[in-house]
């Protein structure tokens, strides 16, 4: 178990401000940092800081203090770098985290952003949930307790059902879909979540996934075809940026050879950001097969999207 030390732990009362050292916090299960404007019920409820990077920009601006960056705590001795989505830190006797986000974009360039030229956090931070509360202070241990690697592929599974979300029925598919990525895939499956067939709800969450999490694959289940509820193409093409019909053509064309009714399926797919999302139909079997089709040009796909000069032929 990777070990270091919390440096400083920071808070401010309004959001977009700097944050000031205290010599202790209370972190809290679900919500973030006691008395924190960044505390809530939302994935980024305390931000992580490795002193290195800070002390990167202190040599810059000599005046810098800790909050500065308005992160939580600065942690020295880890390698905060080798973190991926899920991995698990604990901090003090009892306090556990798991990150949510690596990184943030900032809308508009802070004061320390415009005198360097650079700002930290936006793309060495860590965002975190609490997963387990405690009291902690500057000088306690601070343990990465369950290491997902950075460098595993990050996926989300959301399946989009009326019933399913009402509880009326189960979902077999988005399950099947975790397996898949899991075993096949190699990756870590951040989330599977159910929504309603809702338009603006799917919307929302592909944009959620795609802009706020550092994730590489969403992955849909569902509403794909020709009834009224049916929403999921509309709701992804209102957020893409980028079509990436090869997919699509290929998971239909391999569904023709077993069944007329594909021909029925209006998914597509395509990328926001650095992020591919694809619509896979609603039925487990269905949803299966699709992907299987497309399983073995994910990881190089997904590997150019993620910066890879490998060429492509």
């Amino acid at each position: 178990m990777s070990t270091g030390k919390l440096v400083s732990v920071c808070v401010s009362q309004e959001k977009g401000t700097p944050k000031a050292a205290v010599e202790r916090a209370t972190l809290m299960e679900g919500s973030g940092i006691e008395g924190d404007a960044h505390a809530g019920d939302w994935h980024r409820q305390v931000s992580i800081l490795a002193e290195a990077d800070f002390e990167r920009m202190k040599n810059v601006l000599p005046e810098l203090e800790h909050g500065a960056f308005a992160e939580n705590m600065i942690v020295s001795g880890l390698d905060l770098s080798t973190a991926g989505l899920g991995s698990v830190i604990e901090v003090g006797v009892s306090a556990r985290l798991t990150v949510t986000q690596i990184g943030k974009s900032c809308h508009e360039p802070c004061h320390i952003g415009r005198k360097t030229g650079a700002c930290v956090l936006p793309a060495s931070g860590l965002f975190a949930r609490v997963l387990r509360g405690g009291d902690v202070a500057a000088g306690d241990e601070v343990r990465i307790a369950d290491l997902v690697e950075r460098s595993v592929l990050q996926a989300v599974v959301v399946t989009a059902s009326d019933r399913c979300h009402a509880g009326t029925a189960v979902d077999t598919a988005g399950p099947a879909v975790v397996r898949i990525l899991e075993q096949e895939l190699g990756a870590y499956v951040y989330r599977l979540e159910i929504v309603p067939d809702e338009r603006p709800v799917i919307e929302e969450r592909l944009r959620h996934y795609c802009d706020g999490h550092t994730i590489d694959l969403v992955v849909t289940v569902g509403g794909t075809g020709l009834s009224p509820r049916d929403v999921t193409p509309e709701a992804t093409r209102a957020v893409l940026e980028k079509l990436t019909p090869g997919f699509d053509e290929a998971m239909r064309a391999a569904s023709a050879a077993k069944t007329p009714h594909s021909m029925l399926s209006r998914g597509v797919s395509g990328v926001r950001g650095a992020t591919l999302v694809v619509n896979l139909p609603g039925s487990k079997r269905a949803a299966e097969e699709n992907l299987a089709t497309i399983l073995p040009a994910l990881p190089h796909g997904l590997s150019k999207l993620r910066g890879s000069k490998e060429d492509c032929g």
